[in-house]
């Protein structure tokens, strides 16, 4: 049915399979969004540690959390924090963690939150509803940085010429304006298969919320957080996230790239942090055909060695 497809949670079967969940384990909902991943998790006899930033997200789990016995925990924070929010409540370590990036189905179809402009709303984009909206940094930005924005997070290679008529238009306010103006200035003609707003309203949801350093930032809070044996699961939904997801992946896992298919792959002189990395992993064609959203996203999942965590020197070296 369309009005449920909102609240399909992407890849859940593969998900739930990656993660090894047993009963009486810790799991950790990074993204706890409409609390697709956090049911199911709950369903297998887990306690599930559920963080979210948006305020809305957290009110609609307050019922699901109350029923759970005590089994879900909301907490209201960036999952980056996880392990600090959870040493704080006593909890050093967990089995698996799972992390749904990027926007989720409700922020996207409440106009009033500004994510998308299938409908009109005001100019927002943030999920944690605090600090500087995109109307802001479109409104005040310099045009050389709009257009850094629009082109390294939406890979727009038009982008300077969206950020002049960006400056030439504004102020701009709400998500039609936005995209009206990415449109003229791209020649956009009604019926074309893909909206040139769409890379547009990407790149300003990420640079608005911080999206892949929150991610680079979330991969390590988990490999501080995993107990040995314990496992990773991330769901990205475009070639940056996903980028980060498999670069880190493949460093912990102790093998880098040789820069050259000719040479042999190289392997890290630091013991790895995670083992079992999988390969990507994709939507089916029945999945998509239940839940079109589900398209672009890809899975990769990994499980925690018994080593330290990589150290800042480590990282950098």
């Amino acid at each position: 049915m369309t009005a449920a497809l909102p609240h399909i949670p992407v890849l859940l079967d593969e998900v739930i399979h990656a993660l090894a969940i047993t009963p009486g384990s810790d799991v950790v909902d990074g993204t706890f969004g409409a609390g697709g991943y956090s049911r199911a998790i709950l369903a297998l006899g887990a306690r599930v540690h559920a963080f979210d930033r948006d305020p809305d997200a957290l009110a609609s789990g307050a019922d699901l959390a109350a029923q759970s016995g005590g089994a879900l925990r909301l907490h209201s924070a960036c999952f980056s924090e996880m392990d600090r929010e959870l040493a704080a409540a006593g909890l050093e370590q967990v089995d698996a963690v799972v992390l749904d990036i990027g926007v989720s189905s409700m922020q996207l179809d409440q106009a009033r939150r500004g994510f998308s402009f299938q409908a009109d709303g005001p100019l927002d984009m943030r999920m944690s509803q605090q600090g500087p909206s995109a109307a802001d940094f479109v409104n005040d930005a310099d045009e050389a940085d709009i257009a850094d924005v629009i082109y390294l997070y939406g890979e727009e290679p038009k982008s300077r010429r969206i950020a002049r008529a960006i400056v030439a238009a504004r102020p701009i306010e709400s998500t039609g304006s936005l995209a009206a103006v990415v449109r003229k200035a791209l020649g956009y003609r009604q019926g074309a298969p893909k909206d040139p707003a769409t890379r547009t309203f990407q790149a300003l949801r990420i640079h608005v919320n911080r999206e892949l350093e929150e991610l680079s930032l979330g991969l390590e809070a988990a490999e501080r957080i995993l107990k040995p044996g314990g496992r990773l699961a991330v769901v990205s939904f475009h070639s940056l996230e996903d980028r980060i997801v498999k670069q880190f992946l493949r460093e912990r896992s102790g093998a880098t790239g040789s820069g050259s298919r000719h040479m042999p792959v190289t392997v890290a002189a630091r013991a790895p942090s995670f083992t079992n990395v999988s390969k990507a992993i994709r939507p089916s064609a029945a999945e998509l055909a239940r839940n079109p959203r589900a398209r672009s996203s890809t899975l990769r999942s990994a499980i925690r060695s018994d080593a330290a965590p990589w150290t800042q020197e480590e990282k950098a070296a």
